[in-house]
C-alpha cells in the first residue's frame, strides 16, 4: 500500500509540474538567434523618380531654329500630393518659393520617404529591444482532471481519475547577456535609419526638381499663350486690311479668305494653349497639394540669365559631398556589411539568463507560498543543417549587389553634373539663336505688312511672315525654358537642391 501511495503522489507531482510549465515557467532559448536579412537592393522603389532629359531633334519644324528639346518626367508617387488648405477667393498669385514650400510639405513622394524613416526607426527600436531586459507578469489558475490509467497507474486501490487545481502568479525576467547576432542586427537597423533619412533628403531634391520643372513649364505655356494672343491681334488687323482692300477692289477674294483662315488658325492655337495652361495648373496643383478648384497664376518670371562662376570641377566636388542618394547608397552598403557580420556571428555561442519570482499554490488563499526560478543558458550551435551557411550566402549576395549600386550611383552623380553643363551650354546657344530669329521674323512681318498695304504683294507673303513670327516666338520661349530647366537639373545634380536652386535660377 505504501508503494502504491508513493507512485500515486509521484504522478500527481509530475502532473502538477507539467501544469506549472503550461502556465508559463521560465524557459531557455530554443535555438540560436537568426540574423536579419536585408533586401538584395538598397534602392527601394526605382519607379518613383523625377528626371530631366534633353534631346537633339532629328529634324526641326519648318521655320524653327530650335534643335534641342527638354522635358521633365515625373513618375510614381511624386506625381501626386495630399490636398491641404481651403479654397481662396480670387486668383492665387503663386510664387516658385511658395510652390516649393507646399510641395516639400505635401508631395506624396516626400511624405512616403518620411514614413519610411519612421518605419526604420521602429525597426531599430525592435532590434534594440532584443538586447534589453524583457519583464512581464503572469497570473494563472488551472483546473484539471486527468485519467490516471493514461499515466500508467492501473492499481485497483487507486481511482481511475483525479482532479485538482493549480495557481501561479509570477514576475518574469528574460535578459540576453551575450548575443553577437542581435548586436549586429541592431547595428544594421541603426544604419538603416541613416539610409532612410538620406533617402528622404534625396526625395526632397526630387520634389524640388518636380515642382520647379512644372512651374517653369507653366511659365513657358503662359508665355506662349501671351505670344499667341498678340499674334491673334496681328492676324485680325491683317484680315481686316485684306477685307477692306477686297471691298475697295484692291485685293482678290482669295487674299481676304487667306487672311481670315490665318486669323482662325491663330485663334484656335490660342485656345489650345489656354487649355494646355489650365492642364499645367492642374498638374502643378496635384504636385504641391493645392486644392484643385483653386484659381492660380504664376507670379514669377525667369528670363534668360547666363550662368557664370560655376565650374564642372567645383560642382563635382560639391555633388560627391552633398548628393543624398550617394550617401544613402553608402549607408545601404553598411547595412549589408552588418548583415554579413550578423550571419557569421550565428556560429558563436549565446548566453542568456531567465528568472522569475512570485507565489503559487492550490488557490491564491489556500496553501500559497513564495516561489522562484533562476536559469542561465549557454547555447552553442553545433549543426544547423546548412542554415547558417545559407544566411551567410544571402547576406554576401546583398552586400555584393549594394556595393555595385554604390559605384553605379557614384558614376551617375558624375554623369548628372557633366550632362547638366552640356545641356546648359547647348541651351544658352539656342537662346541666342532663337532671340536673333525673333528679331528677324518680326522685322520681316512688318516689311510684308507694309508691302501688302502698299499693294506690292498679296497675303501669301504676309501669312508666311505671321507663321514665321509664331514659330520664332515659340522657339524663344522653348529655349529659355530649356536653359532654366538645365539650371534646376544642375541644382539637383549638385545635391541640396533647396539651397542651390535660388542661386542658380536667379531672376
Amino acid at each position: 500500500m505504501g508503494c502504491t501511495c508513493v507512485v500515486f503522489f509521484s504522478l500527481l507531482n509530475a502532473t502538477a509540474g507539467r501544469a506549472a510549465a503550461q502556465l508559463g515557467g521560465a524557459s531557455a532559448n530554443s535555438g540560436p538567434t537568426q540574423a536579419a536579412q536585408v533586401p538584395l537592393s538598397g534602392r527601394g522603389n526605382a519607379g518613383n523618380t523625377v528626371v530631366v532629359d534633353q534631346q537633339t531633334l532629328p529634324s526641326t519644324p519648318t521655320g524653327s531654329v530650335n534643335v534641342i528639346n527638354s522635358t521633365v518626367t515625373i513618375q510614381g508617387t511624386y506625381m501626386g500630393g495630399v490636398p491641404a488648405g481651403t479654397l481662396k477667393d480670387g486668383v492665387l498669385q503663386l510664387t516658385l518659393a511658395d510652390a516649393l514650400a507646399m510641395g516639400l510639405k505635401q508631395n506624396l513622394g516626400g511624405l512616403a520617404q518620411t514614413a519610411a524613416v519612421q518605419q526604420a526607426k521602429g525597426q531599430r527600436d525592435v532590434a534594440r529591444s532584443q538586447l534589453l531586459p524583457q519583464l512581464n507578469t503572469t497570473v494563472a489558475e488551472s483546473f484539471e482532471r486527468i485519467n490516471l490509467r493514461t499515466e500508467g497507474v492501473s492499481l485497483p486501490q487507486v481511482s481511475t481519475s483525479v482532479q485538482f487545481n493549480y495557481y501561479d502568479a509570477r514576475v518574469r525576467l528574460n535578459q540576453s547577456v551575450f548575443d553577437l547576432v542581435r548586436i549586429r542586427n541592431l547595428h544594421g537597423a541603426t544604419e538603416n535609419v541613416r539610409t532612410t533619412i538620406r533617402a528622404a533628403r534625396n526625395a526632397r531634391d526630387l520634389v524640388v526638381l518636380a515642382v520647379a520643372g512644372s512651374y517653369l513649364q507653366l511659365i513657358s505655356t503662359q508665355a506662349r499663350a501671351a505670344a499667341a494672343a498678340a499674334q491673334v491681334e496681328t492676324s485680325r488687323t491683317v484680315a481686316k486690311q485684306a477685307a477692306d482692300r477686297f471691298s475697295a477692289g484692291l485685293a482678290t477674294r482669295v487674299d481676304a479668305m487667306r487672311a481670315q483662315v490665318q486669323l482662325q488658325t491663330e485663334q484656335e492655337r490660342l485656345r489650345s494653349l489656354q487649355a494646355d495652361f489650365a492642364t499645367q495648373k492642374l498638374k502643378l496643383s496635384r504636385l504641391i497639394g493645392l486644392p484643385l478648384g483653386q484659381k492660380l497664376s504664376p507670379a514669377d518670371d525667369y528670363p534668360f540669365t547666363p550662368l557664370d562662376g560655376v565650374t564642372v570641377e567645383s560642382s563635382l566636388d560639391r555633388a560627391f559631398h552633398d548628393r543624398s542618394d550617394l550617401q544613402a547608397a553608402d549607408s545601404a552598403l553598411k547595412v549589408a556589411d552588418e548583415a554579413v557580420k550578423a550571419a557569421h556571428a550565428e556560429h558563436l555561442p549565446t548566453l542568456a539568463i531567465n528568472g522569475d519570482f512570485g507565489a503559487a499554490g492550490t488557490t491564491p488563499t489556500n496553501h500559497s507560498t513564495g516561489v522562484y526560478t533562476a536559469t542561465g543558458t549557454l547555447l552553442v550551435p553545433i549543426f544547423e543543417g546548412g542554415r547558417i551557411h545559407g544566411d551567410e550566402e544571402q547576406a554576401r549576395a546583398a552586400q555584393k549587389q549594394r556595393k555595385a549600386e554604390l559605384e553605379d550611383t557614384r558614376a551617375q552623380v558624375d554623369q548628372d553634373v557633366r550632362q547638366s553643363f552640356i545641356d546648359l551650354d547647348a541651351a544658352a546657344d539656342q537662346v541666342l539663336v532663337s532671340r536673333s530669329n525673333v528679331d528677324l521674323s518680326h522685322a520681316s512681318l512688318q516689311q510684308s505688312t507694309d508691302r501688302f498695304i502698299a499693294g506690292v504683294t498679296n497675303t501669301v507673303e504676309v501669312v508666311q511672315a505671321e507663321q514665321a513670327v509664331v514659330q520664332a516666338d515659340d522657339d524663344y520661349v522653348t529655349a529659355v525654358y530649356t536653359h532654366n530647366l538645365a539650371k534646376i537639373s544642375l541644382a539637383r545634380a549638385m545635391g541640396d537642391a533647396e539651397q542651390m536652386l535660388p542661386q542658380l535660377l536667379r531672376k
